[in-house]
């Protein structure tokens, strides 16, 4: 959820938070005979559950961002799935080999994996979806991560064609996949919904089938029934899923109510079965019992530009990021129970030895004040400032980021006898800015989308468009690059230790907190799994 779409999701997560206006009828059918919460006039176990919007696009390339995700990860499946341990287990691979050198990984498609309407899913079914995740005329946000596979950036940047990407069905059940280097974390790279499966003789017949329940075919747990587009989804459970046994609900019904005080007048009312907590009831509700409060691997942090006065200066952008009491913002501001940041990477991913990444490389980011001014008071005589030039920080219109803001601008005040200006923009045009390094200092977010450090590490090297800093390290470039390929797992997690120091000591941002899931269950409600990498799991969700 890089190369300029993850700030995007996470202006679609707030939306659904802080969006002004509601559908109203979402998730309402007339003819909806399934009953609401605890009425159901069935013996069907039927799931009420909100998606916030319609998805983006359910053709898995495509559909890179939460809202396609929750719905495509149900509905779909690929060779590996992240289990109740968030750890990629077989899926449709049955099994797979690795290579000596491991490089290349050949995967056996169980015989017993089948799309909906019937048809085996196939090694070619693979080769067809990873090549058009790859085929620059798809235009797919994902594109980057297929990146690992020989032949896939050169295919995506237009050096290359479909026939050099090293990804090949020798027969119907097998796919031989050749990566560029040693990359440990490919099975959990795969797990992604950008790699699923796209049934090949379906989308040649019709490129457009993933845009109507008609035409959708599935190979997850459920598959399509309805989509009143803008309303409302229904998914039913797939008589042909291989692991259709563990799969317990019936339905799965999705409105799509963007406003969450309509959420969670929906959830009292029986009709929906969960729902996130609105801004102004944070406090009231956060520590009732029926919270369910999980981990989401991801950190929001301000953008320094160090092409921009002052912030060229590595000692002022310290003092800057000393002057944050990251505590103070999510136990007094955000109030939702999230983890101030002291450091990037986000607490979950453990190395070799099981010590968490968070806790093995410590805090790097701490409020100290006096040490603050003092940097500045260095970074100025420096500079040969007699007075700091003026600072303006930048959001997206959006309550949320606008309390944040004020905060921080208090802080540097407070901290720093600093004043800075606030100026804000509509999403769209904040992130175009963003993007052409028009700000000073700017808000921003990081979503995992596969299960490893490295994947935020490696959005700031030079080139990555998330980057965004103009910020550049050769030796934290080519640090990066050693650790994509480090086969050895402990230098390669010793590696990106070093890279998140060599962050810290040059200061191209700071971070505020890592993210979380916040929601409130019907009692009888169990088995949802929230992954941290942002996929929502309902293969084992039970409704009693």
């Amino acid at each position: 959820m890089k190369k300029g779409f993850l700030a995007g999701l996470f202006a679609l997560l707030l939306t659904v938070l802080v969006a002004c206006t509601a559908n109203e009828d979402a998730g309402k059918d007339k003819d909806d005979d399934s009953g609401g919460g605890g009425t159901a006039q069935t013996e069907e176990k039927v799931l009420l559950m909100n998606n916030g919007e319609e998805p983006t696009s359910l053709n898995p390339p495509e559909g890179f961002d939460a809202v396609s995700w929750n719905v495509l990860n149900n509905l779909m499946e690929g060779m590996t799935r992240l289990g109740k341990d968030n750890e990629p287990e077989a899926a449709m691979a049955e099994n797979w080999d690795i290579s000596d050198d491991q490089k290349t990984y050949t995967f056996h498609i169980r015989d017993d994996a089948n799309w909906s309407n019937g048809d085996p899913v196939t090694a070619g079914d693979f080769e067809f979806a990873w090549k058009q995740l790859l085929d620059p005329e798809t235009g797919s946000p994902a594109a980057f991560l297929g990146y690992f596979i020989e032949g896939g950036e050169e295919f995506n940047n237009g050096d290359g064609s479909a026939d050099d990407v090293k990804v090949t069905a020798k027969d119907d059940k097998t796919l031989e996949v050749t990566l560029t280097a040693p990359t440990g974390f490919f099975l959990n790279i795969i797990s992604n919904p950008a790699f699923f499966p796209v049934n090949e003789e379906v989308a040649k017949d019709d490129p457009k089938w993933y845009g109507e329940a008609d035409s959708f075919v599935a190979n997850g747990p459920f598959k399509m029934e309805k989509w009143n587009h803008d309303k409302k989804i229904e998914m039913v459970k797939n008589d042909q899923y291989w692991d259709k046994d563990t799969v317990k609900l019936d339905k799965v019904d999705w409105a799509m109510v963007p406003e969450t005080n309509t959420e969670y007048q929906m959830f009292q009312s029986d009709e929906l079965d969960m729902t996130e907590i609105p801004s102004d009831m944070a406090e009231q509700l956060i520590e009732g019992d029926d919270v369910v409060i999980e981990d989401q691997a991801g950190l929001y942090f301000y953008r320094f530009n160090v092409n921009e006065e002052p912030f060229q200066n590595e000692k002022i952008r310290k003092a800057f990021a000393m002057a944050v009491n990251q505590d103070d913002i999510v136990d007094f501001v955000t109030k939702n129970k999230e983890e101030a940041a002291h450091a990037f990477v986000s607490p979950g991913f453990k190395d070799p030895s099981g010590a968490d990444f968070r806790e093995a490389n410590g805090d790097l980011v701490k409020f100290n004040p006096d040490k603050a001014k003092e940097l500045l008071k260095e970074g100025m005589e420096e500079e040969d400032y007699d007075e700091l030039p003026p600072v303006t920080l930048s959001y997206s219109t959006n309550e949320n980021h606008k309390a944040i803001a004020e905060t921080l601008q208090n802080m540097f005040s407070d901290n720093l006898g600093v004043d800075v200006t606030l100026e804000n923009a509509e999403w769209n045009v904040f992130l175009d800015d963003q993007k052409a390094l028009k700000h000073q200092l700017s808000q921003s977010s990081f979503l995992f989308d596969y299960g490893d450090p490295i994947n935020f590490l490696e959005s700031f090297i030079t080139d990555s468009t998330m980057n965004r800093t103009g910020w550049s390290n050769k030796k934290y470039d080519e640090l990066i690059k050693q650790a994509r390929s480090e086969k050895d797992e402990q230098k390669r997690w010793d590696e990106m230790y070093e890279a998140e120091k060599m962050l810290a000591d040059e200061m191209p941002f700071f971070p505020i907190h890592y993210y979380n899931q916040v929601y409130i269950y019907k009692d009888n409600i169990s088995d949802i799994v929230r992954h941290p990498v942002g996929y929502l799991e309902l293969k084992w969700a039970d409704k009693q």
